[in-house]
């Protein structure tokens, strides 16, 4: 590459492309080289290539969650051991959720890049560790109190020197899990995708010079900065505020737990501040800043062009304003296993502030849950432990002119369900019920996704289980018309054939017959209703998505005796009757029980 300093823009653009292909190919590695069903299956794993300084050059496709978070775990890499005594062949990994980290489960692992002798970058994977030790299989207690019960806690730490493993470092981990081999088998998989990161970005460097890779490198992050402060100048300059909330803490059940923000946008630049939200909690639901702030950098993205190239310089026109002491920056040793709740709603909550500023941009809420669950016990067949893990999704809120997806995972979370056929396999539980539920989606103009009905069976020995569900005391709220999702519910139905009705957040135990069944939230509608194209009503009520009750008296639209077509004479009488009783929509919120807002 000639040494002039102009930009060759065929070439940032390869180079650009050629980064994001290498962090995809590290990602893809580890999935294949994992393990752990929650891994391979669930593909609850990221990775990610940094600049020295620590700021992201370019993610895989993975799960915004760890991506968001990557960045503060690989600044603390290189604060805790800089790049002038690091070796070729040192690899690096911490899950402190209080230096670095986000909860005990996901653990970075840091490769550094070395090129003409320097260490000139890092290859990072965040990977879900199905079990990391404390007090309950699968390391996430619903009603922990202290961090200490969640797991082994591994301050930045190093794993290889110079190629070298630290073989006392690797058997003291191990021996403080559940499922040694698996811990290390993922582990493992982490290494060689963080070694192959390196290998790919040391052939770019041999084609097109160190130097020259690193100062396009340079000129992407500040593009990816200026196209970011474009975009937030298309947003109206003032202050929006929204607030939403967990159904609990885990610990006490009855006290649902705000968070609020306030969104302010002036010129290029956007200041998320979270004053007004409520202190931190007993249980396990605190967000520490690593992981609030992946929320924020969620939301940056969410709403700028996805030409924007996706690294650490989108992030540099945005401040996080984080009270301490509160659910978002907790003080240790607060418990945060259980963070995913909290940080889905920190999203849905700038979201539903950023309404106000774009109301016709915005999707109405989804379901609001990541339904991740451990179940956790001694499998008869081998008489070792087993820990399970659930990654149950809800529906998409109905976005601008389209519907919601049904039973995917959205926003932060960007994981995939454990097949139950991988489930049954491989522990002593069955799934004799997995679908979509209906009526779950938010009625509107565009419907809310479905939510899942899935059933849990124990069949062979006591299962403990890990439950921590939400929006079961909210629901999704809907935008403009559209009505808010289904709440979620759950009840473990005894063998016995007794009936007990479960809170969202519950350690339980499941016996031999028992069965737990789940009703996870459908996403929220979005506009009016009764402005909905009568034909795809009656093709959600002929899919099972909609019931004829449902599509007569929430979508006015009436079905033919034989179920097959709509009756246009009746269905225009009936909206126009519902219209009258409901009168005009003086509203943008629906919350359901908690109300309506303008």
């Amino acid at each position: 590459m000639s040494a002039h300093r102009t930009i060759d823009p065929v070439l940032l653009e390869v180079l650009r492309n050629r980064l994001e292909a290498i962090a995809d190919e590290m990602e893809l590695t580890l999935l294949k080289s994992a393990a752990s069903p929650i891994v391979k299956e669930g593909l609850d794993a990221s990775a990610a290539l940094f600049n020295i300084r620590g700021e992201t050059i370019a993610q895989a496709a993975a799960i915004p969650i760890h991506l968001g978070a990557l960045q503060c775990a690989a600044q603390r890499i290189v604060s805790a051991f800089p790049p002038e005594r690091m070796r070729d062949g040192d690899a690096f990994l911490l899950n402190d959720p209080y230096d670095g980290g986000t909860h005990l489960p996901d653990i970075t692992l840091a490769i550094p890049v070395f090129s003409e002798e320097r260490a000139v970058a890092l290859a990072c994977t965040m990977c879900h560790h199905q079990d990391v030790g404390g007090r309950t299989p699968g390391s996430v207690p619903t009603d922990a109190t202290e961090l200490y019960q969640e797991g082994v806690i591994i301050p930045p730490t190093q794993l290889f020197r110079a190629g070298k493993l630290d073989d006392n470092l690797f058997a003291l981990l191990a021996r403080n899990v559940r499922l040694p081999d698996v811990f290390t088998g993922d582990l493992m998989a982490q290494v060689a995708a963080g070694r192959l990161g390196g290998i790919r970005l040391r052939e770019l460097f041999a084609v097109h010079g160190t130097d020259d890779v690193l100062r396009y490198i340079e000129e992407l992050m500040a593009r990816a900065e200026t196209l970011t402060r474009r975009q937030i100048e298309t947003i109206p300059d003032g202050e929006y505020r929204f607030e939403d909330y967990l159904d609990n803490d885990g610990v006490e059940l009855d006290r649902r737990v705000k968070i609020a923000v306030a969104v302010r946008v002036n010129g290029s630049r956007m200041t998320f501040d979270f004053t007004g939200t409520d202190p931190q909690v007993r249980g396990p639901f605190n967000s520490v800043p690593a992981s609030t702030l992946s929320a924020v950098y969620y939301a940056i993205r969410a709403i700028s062009d996805p030409s924007v190239p996706n690294n650490g310089g989108c992030f540099r026109a945005v401040e996080a304003v984080l009270p301490e002491g509160t659910i978002v920056n907790p003080r240790p040793p607060a418990p945060v296993s259980c963070r995913t709740a909290t940080i889905k709603r920190i999203a849905d909550t700038i979201l539903g502030a950023l309404v106000r500023a774009l109301p016709h941009r915005m999707p109405a809420a989804n379901s609001g849950t990541l339904l991740v669950m451990a179940f956790g016990g001694q499998d008869p067949r081998t008489g070792q432990p087993f820990v399970a893990s659930e990654l149950a999704a809800g529906g998409m809120g109905a976005r601008p002119g389209k519907d919601g997806i049904d039973v995917i995972e959205t926003d932060v979370s960007n994981c995939m369900n454990i097949p139950v056929e991988s489930v049954e396999m491989s522990f002593p539980l069955r799934i004799p019920r997995a679908g979509l539920w209906t009526d779950s989606g938010g009625a509107g103009q565009f419907r809310g996704g479905l939510g899942l009905v899935k059933v849990f069976e124990a069949t062979t020995t006591d299962v403990m289980i890990s439950h921590r569900g939400e929006r079961f005391a909210s629901a999704p709220w809907g935008l403009h018309g559209g009505a808010p999702g289904r709440s979620g519910t759950a009840f473990i139905l005894r063998k016995d054939g007794t009936r007990e009705e479960l809170p969202s957040k519950k350690m339980i135990v499941l016996r031999p017959g028992d069965r737990l069944w789940e009703y996870i939230a459908g996403g929220a509608g979005r506009g009016d209703p009764l402005d909905r194209d009568p034909g795809r009503v009656l093709a959600d009520v002929l899919d099972g998505k909609v019931s004829r009750e449902s599509a007569r008296e929430t979508y006015g639209v009436v079905v033919t005796l034989d179920g097959g077509a709509v009756d246009e004479v009746k269905t225009k009488e009936c909206r126009e009757a519902l219209r009258r009783r409901r009168g005009p929509i003086d509203w943008t919120f629906d919350r359901g029980v908690d109300g309506r807002e303008a």
